[in-house]
């Protein structure tokens, strides 16, 4: 992605956000205003490579890249079922089921702030966001497969979006954290 259409995607972001009411007035030409809630409305996330990036898929371990074939090959779960496809993706690779909604997911394994230690594979989850009362009770959740992309089952279509548009679209409410879904490390060897 160029930055040009990196800025194009942030201006509409905060553009929409605007409309919306969700920011916490003029930014005062800050780069990134905070919302109402306190977040910040937009989050960038350094190029591969950048000091402080997160994973590329071409550094994952074996096990990670398999997780990232299988989600690519994970069907949708249905509308409001986004922990649940994170879930099956898991479970698809024989790691086991581990149950719970997104917020539970973001509350149990997902404590990790620093996108220096985003890596592929990892649960990527908001306890909570604003578009949705399923939303706003339950949280999102879905998979980072690296290169800055994050996966995830969004009104019964699985997609893949830029991990800085996902993170600032979904973190408005909450702040996005990451980890490992049950705790099982796939960047070990």
């Amino acid at each position: 992605m160029t930055m040009d259409s990196r800025e194009d995607i942030r201006d509409r972001l905060l553009a929409d956000l605007a409309r919306r009411g969700m920011l916490a007035g003029e930014d005062g030409g800050l780069r990134a205003p905070l919302t109402r809630w306190g977040q910040p409305a937009w989050r960038d996330v350094p190029a591969a490579g950048d000091a402080g990036a997160p994973q590329s898929l071409m550094d994952a371990t074996a096990r990670q890249r398999r997780l990232v074939e299988v989600a690519c090959a994970e069907p949708a779960c249905g509308d409001n079922a986004c922990a649940a496809w994170v879930e099956d993706a898991f479970d698809a690779l024989g790691l086991g089921f581990v149950g719970g909604h997104a917020t539970e997911l973001y509350e149990r394994y997902c404590s990790l702030t620093d996108l220096a230690d985003l890596k592929v594979g990892m649960a990527v989850a908001v306890g909570e966001h604003p578009y949705s009362a399923a939303g706003r009770r339950f949280g999102h959740v879905g998979l980072y497969v690296g290169d800055g992309r994050l996966m995830d089952c969004v009104e019964g279509r699985v997609r893949r979006a830029p991990l800085d548009l996902w993170l600032s679209t979904y973190g408005v409410m909450s702040a996005p954290r990451w980890g490992w879904l049950g705790g099982i490390d796939l960047s070990l060897a």
